[in-house]
């Protein structure tokens, strides 16, 4: 993937406790069409080289959630909690949410609850929250374009 100056960016890579790290940036430049990628990192006064495949472009659908925990999907308490969750990690990622209607944790299948709806940018959005079907311990947050089915969390290039 190419990435232009300017581009607004989340890496996810492993941090020193072994941990998932994710930050976010802007693209400074590409040292090759391949990589990788010189990134500043929000908060940061200098810039950092990453490799290309630890790089996405930040959108609504791209912000994602990988919890360890059933029980936040099977607590309706906890469930209720994921919204806030997800749209702090959007406010991280700087994104702009211009509404969210909350659904109180609808379900619409038996792996899979219907959070909320969000407007973003003019396009309307589906936040759900799922059990990772190779993993049932794990709950997946993330943002569908409305309308569209729940995407496959096996097609993510996300640690899980």
């Amino acid at each position: 993937m190419m990435f232009e100056h300017g581009d607004r960016v989340r890496c996810t890579t492993t941090g020193d406790d072994g941990l998932p790290l994710v930050r976010y940036g802007f693209v400074r430049s590409m040292l090759s069409e391949t990589g990788p990628v010189v990134v500043m990192f929000d908060g940061e006064i200098s810039t950092e080289i990453v490799e290309v495949s630890t790089v996405v472009s930040v959108s609504i659908t791209s912000i994602e959630l990988h919890l360890d925990g059933s029980d936040l999907l099977d607590d309706p308490d906890l469930r209720r909690g994921l919204m806030p969750l997800w749209q702090a990690e959007a406010e991280s990622a700087g994104l702009d949410v211009d509404s969210v209607i909350d659904h109180g944790a609808r379900p619409e299948s038996e792996h899979c609850w219907s959070l909320a709806s969000l407007t973003s940018g003019g396009q309307r959005y589906i936040l759900r929250a799922l059990r990772v079907p190779d993993n049932p311990d794990v709950v997946r947050v993330r943002a569908d374009v409305f309308g569209a089915a729940p995407s496959d969390p096996r097609s993510q290039d996300v640690p899980r």
